[in-house]
């Protein structure tokens, strides 16, 4: 299973839920300077009134109802006690919701139900689905695989640093297991939280009309066996409702809420974001900055009915995701790596098999744990953008405490394979602590702990990284042509 945290970032926050971890480094999402075509423009935006606009013709005549938290009458799918909605913010939320709808152009099948809860109980809850689906184990092996290739030291709590990041900030979410809202109580449906529920209410538009599990096969099983497909999708959700929130701040906002909003931000701490591993933040906000630039991107040329057909045709590659031209005719590149638990023989066990994709294979260069490692930015992204496809594959033998790893990348051309390469060099030399020895077309690196190899030859590069180098000839002979 590969990029573990992400089953908090994509399996518990977007699968579970979207939840709301506010970032300090963020300022409220930038607003365009002018509607996007296809986007119905309010006369004037609502101040302090709680008359909806006007409805486009194409939209229901339905009330967006809002459904209060179930009563001790009522079962409830969540655990917590909660509380009804007063009716100040139920037609608060009511106005959001038919906003949300006349700018997005996308129309509710039924009504969602708002379930309040405590901070605490919101916090709870996500943490308790988040260590229901992330042991202690599966975590180790995110270590064993995130060291390997660089992103992380090899004795890091994981898993302590996402429950702690899962505690930081939550403003509410959207559920789509169980098809319901979760909006914080006790602390005012102010700026933030309006501007929050929003883009919430995005994702049920997005769920009740192109069902994010069973239509665009977004959820955990998926999810686990096709990291990169998952990415790409959650980029495309996220981008959606981030450019649906910002046109709702743009038209909708009121002058309260905008200096609320500012306020909020200005003030705003997360110590626990801020302290995460360099790449783990840059992934973070991976779907909500690429992903709203590719959204963009193909609204500008097309409005929401560009986006709407996206959801028939998602993207399948963070590459996509970086690269909207490449959208969607550019598909990846079949990689196979063979078995090699019987290659390497008892005690060993395939921990992950999975792609990398264009994205991560510019973290392992420009975020790598060693700082001194790391690559500018504009290098590593050079070097990762030819990337075509692959597949990698993690081992780990528990008894030995060993791990292996091998990635095999087809490039676009054989320049960009050459290029990868040489980046791939100046990363490793800091890296290991050694310069590399030329081996016929691999490059080598022997250093205390382990043993690491980039072969390299037309459009094709193999990286392994092993305990040893008598590992690493065995694997070779068997993945190298």
């Amino acid at each position: 299973m590969r990029r573990g945290y992400l089953i908090i970032i994509v399996l518990v926050l977007s699968s579970l839920a979207c939840v709301f971890i506010n970032l300090a480094t963020q300022a409220p999402t930038p607003t365009p300077t002018s509607a996007p075509a296809g986007t119905k423009i309010p006369t004037s935006a609502p101040v302090n009134t709680q008359t909806a606009p006007s409805i486009p013709a194409s939209t229901p005549t339905q009330t967006l109802d809002i459904t209060a938290a179930p009563t001790s009458e009522e079962p409830t799918s969540t655990p917590y006690p909660t509380s009804v909605l007063d009716k100040q913010m139920a037609s608060e939320i009511n106005l959001i919701q038919t906003q949300v709808v006349e700018e997005r152009f996308l129309q509710p099948k039924h009504p969602v139900p708002v379930v309040l809860l405590s901070p605490d109980e919101v916090r709870q809850n996500v943490v308790n689905d988040f260590l229901a689906d992330y042991t202690d184990e599966e975590a180790a092996d995110d270590v064993y695989e995130l060291s390997a290739i660089g992103l992380l030291e090899p004795a890091f709590d994981m898993r302590g640093l996402m429950i702690n990041l899962l505690s930081e900030q939550i403003a509410g979410y959207y559920d789509p297991d169980v098809a319901e809202m979760f909006v914080v109580q006790g602390q005012g449906f102010q700026g933030p939280e309006r501007l929050t529920y929003s883009h919430e209410y995005t994702h049920v538009l997005q769920d009740q009309n192109y069902d994010i599990r069973n239509g665009l096969l977004y959820g955990d099983d998926t999810c686990e066996v096709d990291t990169e497909r998952c990415a790409a999708i959650q980029a495309l959700l996220e981008g959606d409702a981030t450019l649906s929130e910002a046109i709702w701040y743009q038209y909708y906002s009121t002058d309260q809420d905008k200096q609320q909003i500012s306020d909020y931000y200005s003030s705003l701490k997360s110590p626990v974001y801020d302290s995460a591993p360099a790449f783990l933040k840059d992934d973070f906000v991976f779907p909500y900055n690429q992903g709203a630039t590719f959204v963009q991107d193909i609204f500008s040329n097309g409005g929401w009915s560009a986006i709407d057909a996206a959801y028939r045709n998602p993207p399948v590659t963070t590459e996509q995701i970086l690269h909207p031209n490449l959208y969607p005719t550019d598909k990846p590149i079949p990689v196979d790596l063979p078995d090699l638990v019987s290659t390497l023989g008892d005690g060993w066990r395939e921990v992950s098999r999975n792609q990398m994709g264009e994205w991560y294979t510019y973290l392992i260069l420009a975020r790598a744990a060693d700082e001194n490692a790391r690559l500018d930015d504009s290098t590593a992204q050079s070097a990762a953008a030819g990337w075509g496809g692959d597949e990698y594959v993690l081992l780990h033998n528990d008894a030995a405490s060993a791990t292996v790893f091998i990635m095999k990348t087809v490039w676009d051309t054989t320049d960009d394979a050459a290029e990868f390469a040489s980046s791939f060099e100046k990363y490793a030399n800091t890296r290991f602590g050694l310069k590399a020895a030329q081996q016929g077309d691999s490059l080598t690196w022997s250093y205390t702990g382990g043993y690491t190899s980039l072969y390299h030859s037309g459009d094709t590069t193999i990286w392994i990284t092993t305990p040893d180098s008598t590992t690493a000839q065995t694997i070779t002979g068997v993945v190298q042509p």
